[in-house]
This record gives C-alpha cells, sequence and structure tokens, in this order.
C-alpha cells in the first residue's frame, strides 16, 4: 500500500508539474524550434520603442497604460497585453520572441516586425505625397535586417537552412498601413485600390527570398476588418445608415476593401504554394477570426462592446487622432478585457486571443495549422 501511494504521489506531482511548465510556456513543441516575424504593429514586441530610444522620438505606446493587463508596463506592444505572435510562441512553447533591435540573442526567434511599417518602401509613399508618421522600416528594409542578421545564429549555409527549415515564419500581418496611412491622410479608396497589387507583389518577394534562405512553414494573415476600427468608425462617420453593417455597426465599404486584399493576398499564395510544393504557406484568416466578436461581441465576454476604445480622448468610439492613449487627457477603461478595441488602432489583448484561437484552434487557417503541428495548451 505504501508503494502504490508513492507511485501515485509521484504521478500527480509530475504531471502538476509538466502542466505548469505547458501553462507558462516552458514546455517545448517538437514542432518548430523558433519563430521568426515581419510585419508591423499587430507583431511589434519592441522594435520601434528601441528605434526611438536611439532618435530620441517619443510614441504614446511607450508610455502607460500600454502593456498593463499582463506585462505591468510598456513594451513597445500597441495593446494592454499580449499580441497574437505572444500567444502563438507560448502555445509552441517558446520564449516571447525577441526583437531584432536592441538583442544579439537569436536563438529561440527574432521578430522584425515595426510599428507603422508599410510593405512598400517609403520612396512608394513620398512620391504620392502620403507621410509615415512612425517608421521607414518596410518589408524590405526588414528582410535585409533579417540577411545582416543571419551570420549570428548560423556559420554556414546548411546551419541557415536548419534554422529556417525548424522555424514558423510569421509574414505579417503586413499591407494595413498601406492603406491606413494613405486613407487617414485623405487620400481616396479609388486610388488607394491600385495600391493593392504592388504590396500583395512585395509581400510574395519576400515570402521568395525567405523559402531561398530555406523557410518551409510560413504563415501569412489577411487585414483585419478595418471598418470596425474607432479610427475609421470617427473619421468616416456617416449620418446615412447603408454605409453601415446592421449587424456589426461597421463600415461596409472598408471592409469590403479590406476583403479585396485578402482575395488577392490568397490567389497570390496559391500561385507560391504551385511554384514552392514542398513548402507549407498557411493563410491566416485574422479578418472573419475577428469577425466573430464584431458579429456578436457579448458572446466573447466584449460587454462594453466591439467598436469603442478602451483608451482614448473622447467621442462616439472614444477615439481622437490629437489626445493618443497615455498621453493627456486621454482616459483608460477599468476592464480591457470588457472592449474588443484598445486604442482605436489596435485591439486589446483579449481580442488578439480570441484572433489567436480561431487560428489554433478553430478553422481560420488554411490549411489548418492545428492539423500540421502539436501545440501546447494556452491558459
Amino acid at each position: 500500500m505504501a508503494q502504490s501511494f508513492s507511485f501515485a504521489s509521484l504521478f500527480s506531482f509530475v504531471s502538476l508539474t509538466l502542466s505548469i511548465l505547458v501553462n507558462y510556456g516552458y514546455a517545448s513543441s517538437s514542432c518548430y524550434s523558433s519563430i521568426l516575424s515581419f510585419g508591423d504593429s499587430l507583431a511589434d514586441t519592441g522594435n520601434l520603442l528601441h528605434l526611438s530610444a536611439d532618435s530620441n522620438k517619443h510614441y504614446h505606446f511607450a508610455l502607460p497604460p500600454y502593456g498593463e493587463t499582463y506585462f505591468h508596463g510598456p513594451t513597445g506592444r500597441c495593446s494592454d497585453g499580449r499580441l497574437i505572435i505572444d500567444f502563438i510562441a507560448e502555445d509552441l512553447g517558446l520564449p516571447y520572441v525577441t526583437p531584432y533591435i536592441g538583442s544579439n540573442n537569436f536563438g529561440k526567434g527574432v521578430n522584425f516586425a515595426v510599428v507603422g511599417a508599410t510593405a512598400l518602401d517609403s520612396s512608394f509613399y513620398a512620391e504620392r505625397g502620403i507621410k509615415n508618421p512612425f517608421t521607414n522600416a518596410s518589408l524590405g528594409v526588414q528582410l535585409g535586417w533579417f540577411k545582416k542578421m543571419l551570420p549570428s545564429p548560423c556559420h554556414t549555409s546548411s546551419d541557415c537552412k536548419e534554422l529556417l527549415g525548424n522555424s514558423l515564419v510569421l509574414m505579417g500581418e503586413i499591407g494595413g498601413n498601406d492603406y491606413n496611412h494613405a486613407l487617414l491622410a485623405d487620400k481616396l479608396l479609388d486610388e488607394i485600390q491600385t495600391f493593392v497589387n504592388p504590396v500583395i507583389n512585395a509581400i510574395a518577394v519576400t515570402i521568395n527570398e525567405l523559402i531561398k534562405h530555406g523557410a518551409t512553414t510560413l504563415m501569412v494573415p489577411g487585414n483585419l476588418p478595418i471598418g470596425c476600427s474607432a479610427a475609421y468608425l470617427t473619421k468616416y462617420n456617416s449620418s446615412n445608415e447603408e454605409d453601415y453593417d446592421p449587424v456589426t455597426g461597421c463600415l461596409i465599404k472598408f471592409n469590403k476593401f479590406a476583403q479585396y486584399h485578402n482575395e488577392m493576398l490568397q490567389l497570390e499564395l496559391n500561385q507560391l504554394r504551385e511554384l514552392h510544393p514542398e513548402v507549407t504557406i498557411i493563410y491566416a484568416d485574422y479578418y472573419n477570426a475577428a469577425m466573430q466578436f464584431y458579429s456578436a461581441p457579448e458572446k466573447y465576454g466584449f460587454i462594453k462592446g466591439a467598436l469603442t476604445a478602451c483608451c482614448g480622448g473622447g467621442g462616439p468610439y472614444n477615439y481622437n487622432p490629437s489626445v493618443a492613449c497615455g498621453t493627456r487627457p486621454a482616459t483608460v477603461c477599468e476592464k480591457p478585457s470588457t472592449y474588443a478595441n484598445w486604442d482605436g488602432l489596435h485591439l486589446t489583448e483579449a481580442a488578439y486571443k480570441i484572433i489567436f484561437k480561431g487560428l489554433f484552434e478553430g478553422l481560420y487557417t488554411t490549411p489548418q495549422i492545428n492539423s500540421l503541428c502539436g501545440s501546447v495548451a494556452v491558459a
């Protein structure tokens, strides 16, 4: 009896230990050994924060209440807490992905994403009178950083092939700011629609380059439903009820534009799959994963709705471009988890977690990533 009790106790102890390791992200998945990330503020874990420190520029996302929910302070993430990339890292049993700027330890992955980044180079927008208020770190610049970084974790081309072959490459989200900067600068939607093909081509060029260097699994997100953004709802406020989706309250024409981008992106990814049949190219449907809570916010715990910002400078959607979250006299809600929108342009940790679960536990990836790779549970 004593021996039986001992084995039972040992089993319980081991089970508890494994549970703790899994829930806090220390368990190891055999599928990917690292994450390589490119993109913009939906994925930046600190690059622009480090760049701004070097240039003496000050951005509001470097101030409280950013990061308050999980990290208990600003980290450079444009949210109150974790982003989709953070939940992916936890799910794969990997550390949070290290920003490229300010780090030289890339053993478990590296993040090149930068707040405000575009797929197209800044010269494209300068020629059209469109200013990027944050950065010139376009997708091409990020690819250059990647190539510069390679000698650090690998010493031979075979090392690099192995590194990339065992990595999950997150290609974005990228492209949203190519349209955001233009739309918020009062450019017409018809003109901006001509940007879509060049944006998709820039993404495809980068994917081909990464495959050439050894990438074998890439996840490529589409754009979010921008017509549901507090920033767009504020700027393009309309007295015409027909401009709004009767179910979600989102602006129809901007969501249709996001869907157009996503359709063009998926067509390009299909061509890339034909060109590289040995590579797994996953489309991540951010749009429809997010539409879950835009269509039924209370079902997902957003009792304050999905359209109004938790942190902002007032107005119908608590968004004022002149009073950014983190600056005075902006206010912040008591419970960010009851809001889907964080600061007018970005989502709360709670919303990002729902999108993540839609991707890794649901049906919002093509092919479904949960059929390709085992994972560990995210608490």
